[in-house]
């Protein structure tokens, strides 16, 4: 190699050393770090799009409300920092309402990018996390438990990830995904959210969807529920439906939960689907699912509590034992429901096994 060649690559070498040390402040934004003692929200409101809040292990006492785009708040390690409720400033919408975490943008203006990940939200009087008008938001690795209503729940928003979180001990549902809350009308389209790989463990429901389609229930374990997945639609247009529940492990969801102004007691329901079109339910295991309730057994097929059918779904290649009153049930009249490949015992009307 000659001196000039030399003297080339020493200078190019020292171009892409410079490039690379400045890289990390332009593409990763700064690091607000926030220890036990110190205001998670102090450094949220601080943070700009492309910046991280990175919480120490630890107990936290407040809510937290995001509404800045392209905004990471993480715990150091998987839920070593938790949040519980505490002061928080006064007038803050979140912790009047009695939630954790909140991820709120507006109709015109959606939060996008949001990703919450590695931390504990336990004991908040209505949600661990609640977020609303989000584009793209990503809920990894947290645990949400003992919440009085939901644990992690989204509406109004599109293209969500949630997953490798567990929800546990919470009234309600342990994940709850909805068109919207407060208002009556059609399913929205959901635009590929995801609701993967996530542990479900005593809620009184595992995964709600609610008026919803396109998305995908996958990879999930729900077990000690008094109903592990319940896909929800009515009469409004469009029908919910136009989705996939695959691959999950569902068994012994045998908690019992009394009836409520909405549904019947709840016990052995293992996925039931209301009011809901053309939906994929497959390779499903769902076992051990016993109770008494008109929504017990396996995989369940019932008409929404305002009268809307189910129709043109598929239910295949699922392994569907041990569970009562049926493994597989179709209690209503919907037209275009089929059941084929399924392993089973009993069924309702007989004959689909």
């Amino acid at each position: 190699m000659t001196k000039r060649q030399m003297a080339y690559l020493a200078c190019t070498a020292a171009v892409m050393a410079t490039a690379l040390g400045a890289a990390p402040s332009a593409d990763h934004g700064t690091v607000h770090r926030v220890s036990p003692g110190e205001s998670i929200q102090q450094a949220v409101n601080a943070a700009k799009p492309g910046d991280t809040v990175l919480l120490s292990p630890g107990t936290y006492r407040e809510s937290v409300r995001v509404t800045v785009s392209d905004l990471t708040l993480r715990g150091s390690g998987a839920g070593s920092a938790v949040i519980v409720p505490g002061k928080s400033s006064a007038g803050d919408p979140c912790a009047k309402a009695g939630n954790g975490i909140c991820v709120t943008g507006t109709d015109a203006s959606p939060v996008a990018r949001v990703t919450v990940r590695s931390l504990t939200l336990r004991g908040f009087a209505k949600h661990g996390l609640w977020a609303s008008r989000t584009d793209r938001l990503i809920v990894r690795g947290v645990t949400a438990e003992k919440n009085g209503q939901w644990g992690i729940a989204q509406e109004r928003s599109v293209r969500g990830v949630f997953r490798d979180n567990t929800a546990k001990d919470n009234a309600d549902a342990g994940l709850f995904l909805s068109n919207t809350v407060d208002t009556e009308e059609g399913a929205r389209d959901a635009k590929g959210t995801v609701v993967s790989h996530n542990r479900l463990l005593d809620n009184r429901i595992g995964v709600t969807v609610r008026r919803l389609r396109n998305l995908t229930v996958d990879h999930n374990e729900a077990t000690g529920n008094c109903s592990a997945v319940f896909v929800v639609g009515d009469e409004s247009k469009p029908r919910a439906g136009a989705l996939s529940v695959h691959h999950n492990y569902i068994h012994a969801n045998n908690k019992y939960c009394p009836k409520t102004p909405r549904l019947p007691a709840l016990q052995g329901s293992g996925i039931v689907l209301t009011g809901t079109e053309d939906a994929l339910v497959t390779r499903n295991r769902v076992e051990d699912n016993v109770g008494s309730s008109p929504l017990s057994g396996g995989i369940v097929l019932f008409k929404s509590f305002v009268g809307a059918l189910n129709e043109r779904n598929e239910i295949r290649d699922n392994v569907v034992l041990r569970n009562g009153s049926a493994d597989l049930a179709n209690r209503d009249a919907g037209k275009g429901n089929t059941f084929h490949r399924n392993r089973c015992e009993v069924s309702e009307p007989a004959g689909m096994c």
